[in-house]
């Protein structure tokens, strides 16, 4: 199974409901990727409004 983005907090899953929002609104068209590690001292992390170390899309379509 391909990886598929939650369009509601856009972190990559391999799954069918999101474990952060609990979401099943995902889509497979996306583009872009950003790896938080550590979301209290990113600037990025805060700029895309992400509390969870993981992998996120840039862009969902």
């Amino acid at each position: 199974m391909s990886e598929q983005v939650c369009r509601e907090c856009h972190r990559i899953i391999n799954g069918q409901t999101c474990p952060i929002c609990g979401s099943s609104n995902l889509s497979a068209d996306w583009s872009g990727m950003v790896i938080i590690i550590d979301p209290e001292r990113s600037e990025i992390a805060k700029k895309i409004d992400v509390k969870v170390p993981d992998k996120y899309a840039l862009k969902v379509r």
